[in-house]
């Protein structure tokens, strides 16, 4: 059964089991009951309602503003990854050292132009781009050291490109969006719900309520609007960043 269904098929069956008892209960109470002795249920479902939403909407924005830092950090792993590869073939052959360093500038040069677009555009990583990381990979472990000192800084590369790999792999997968359907589902009925109850609290004309209610609706938008914002790490406006290769790599991709 898909998931959609099982959702709305339990919230409708909420949704009758409480309309249910409340029916039943109200046919079975006794004809002296006096309904005003108990607390307004309306302002008790707003409150509740106002701060159950209020902690979806908290748990939704740290999530994206999680993932955002992830996939920033995963950036910047990578970047540093190819930058020690760049630093650390000094102690190689003059052809050899040029050879590498030559390939790590065409990665990142591809990354931080061709690839960043890719990302933001089609929200994937190119073929070109693994390609040219795979380059690098042939580059540093097809090279036999030919001295003590030069095999003492062999092991260290092959790790500075798997962990390069590794970040890639991290970055490739934090690429578009991230928030499943069915919470998205869940924010907007939720905004819609906590709205509505304004007009079940039966809101005045005067000129304070009314821009009291703007300021809410807004508010709830704009929360709505930076969840959105932060789900795709590298497409929208408060996107992650290629600074840590342009930092690492100035002469690179400009």
């Amino acid at each position: 059964m898909p998931e959609w269904l099982v959702l709305t098929l339990a919230m409708l069956a909420v949704c009758a089991v409480v309309v249910a008892t409340t029916l039943v209960r109200h046919r079975a109470a006794p004809d002296d009951e006096d309904p005003s002795e108990t607390p307004d249920v309306i302002e008790y479902m707003t409150m509740w309602i106002g701060v159950v939403y209020a902690i979806v909407l908290g748990l939704a924005i740290a999530g994206v503003w999680e993932g955002r830092g992830a996939a920033q950090d995963h950036v910047r792993a990578e970047a540093v990854a190819l930058h020690e590869i760049s630093e650390r073939v000094r102690i190689y052959p003059a052809d050899v050292r040029d050879r590498i360093r030559d390939d790590v500038n065409a990665y990142v040069g591809h990354v931080v132009t061709t690839e960043w677009r890719a990302m933001a555009d089609d929200g994937q990583v190119t073929a070109r781009g693994s390609e040219l990381l795979d380059r690098i990979r042939r580059d540093v472990t097809d090279y036999q050291p030919r001295t003590d000192f030069e095999a003492q800084a062999y092991q260290p590369l092959v790790d500075q490109v798997s962990a390069a790999d590794q970040a890639r792999a991290a970055r490739a997968e934090s690429t578009g969006e991230t928030m499943p359907g069915v919470v998205w589902f869940g924010l907007i009925g939720g905004a819609v719900i906590t709205i509505g109850m304004i007009f079940a609290l039966q809101i005045r004309r005067t000129r304070r309520e009314l821009i009291l209610a703007g300021l809410f609706s807004a508010l709830i938008a704009f929360l709505l609007f930076l969840i959105w914002d932060f789900d795709a790490p590298f497409s929208r406006g408060l996107a992650a960043s290629a600074d840590p290769f342009r930092l690492l790599f100035p002469d690179v991709g400009s």
